[in-house]
């Protein structure tokens, strides 16, 4: 694996529901905001088909406080929601334009997502909403960068995103070394308490993100770092 270059001042982090960059994006965006760069967060979703027992409108009120508190824990003050339907996102232009929208409006140097693929590290298989969200957003940083695709947004184009992290992707060949950090991503997936309270099923953060950085950060010969599928760069 290859470290992933930090020689940056901008990232955008777009991901389809509170929780998504928790389970180990953040803890790579707390270094970050630690070492002053930028990091925006744009939700599709505010998650509120996440809990069964829960009336949807209350589910998204909670949801989106909890996902501020979560960014706020590593430094990150800017949350947007796009406000798309949770459960039911779909791969498309409709989708394609309003992340090329926000690329053209943020202006990243580097954009943060979730994994794309059918899979999960281990096999399990992935969710619609990541799948969807993820390949569009590999593909609206193209659509960003062109100046005649989405000409209706009215938006100067950006050509400046250098490369795409995708977190818990089966293909990760880069890492962030996160020594230092791990509590603050910890302290993160933690804020999501209602949430993780009605799962039916007991979680313990700590040993789960643990359980990704420890054996990255041996097989990289750090501490503790982040595994990411890279696109670009």
């Amino acid at each position: 694996m290859e470290p992933v270059p930090e020689d940056w001042d901008r990232a955008l982090a777009i991901v389809a529901h509170p929780d998504d960059l928790e389970y180990g994006g953040s803890t790579a965006v707390a270094k970050w905001t630690s070492q002053g760069k930028s990091v925006t967060q744009v939700l599709a979703t505010r998650g509120e088909a996440g809990i069964d027992g829960m009336d949807p409108d209350e589910v998204r009120r909670v949801r989106t406080l909890e996902q501020i508190e979560a960014a706020r824990r590593v430094g990150v003050e800017n949350v947007e929601f796009l406000d798309l339907q949770d459960g039911v996102l779909e791969y498309g232009l409709p989708l394609r334009r309003l992340l090329a929208a926000a690329i053209r409006r943020h202006r990243p140097e580097v954009v943060l997502s979730v994994n794309f693929r059918e899979t999960f590290p281990g096999g399990g298989f992935n969710m619609a909403d990541h799948r969807a969200l993820g390949l569009a957003v590999a593909d609206a940083i193209r659509d960003a960068a062109n100046r005649w695709v989405f000409r209706d947004l009215g938006l100067e184009p950006w050509q400046g995103v250098r490369f795409a992290l995708f977190g818990g992707s089966p293909q990760a060949g880069h890492y962030v070394d996160v020594t230092g950090h791990l509590q603050d991503g910890i302290d993160s997936l933690l804020a999501h308490e209602v949430y993780f309270g009605n799962l039916g099923a007991d979680f313990d953060a700590a040993a789960f993100l643990t359980g990704v950085v420890e054996p990255t950060g041996r097989a990289v010969g750090v501490e503790h770092a982040m595994p990411f599928e890279m696109i670009g760069g």
